[in-house]
């Protein structure tokens, strides 16, 4: 398989940003935010050396990856990872937007 790159979709970078925003003003401080940048970061990586490893979806391209109370959703192609969307579980699931 050729070197895959990870790409983030405007909606997913929007959303990211929003998750870690929230928890920040929430806590007041950025320390809960980092450790779950971190954690999202920890998971693309093994995301990278084993693309296929988040859950099959209804739609037919996109899998997600679980990684505590979120969902990244993202799809596969020839040469990138395409992550869609930041999804946390605990929304209204008919809100959801890939």
């Amino acid at each position: 398989m050729a070197k895959l790159k990870i790409v983030w979709s405007q909606r997913a970078n929007i959303k990211l940003f929003e998750i870690l925003d929230f928890y920040t003003n929430r806590n007041k401080s950025t320390s809960y935010s980092t450790k779950l940048y971190k954690r999202f970061s920890k998971e693309l990586t093994l995301l990278y050396k084993q693309p296929d490893l988040g859950k099959a979806t209804d739609i037919e391209s996109i899998r997600g990856l679980i990684v505590d109370e979120f969902i990244l959703f993202y799809e596969i192609t020839k040469d990138r990872i395409i992550v869609h969307t930041v999804w946390d579980c605990r929304q209204n699931p008919e809100d959801l937007k890939i």
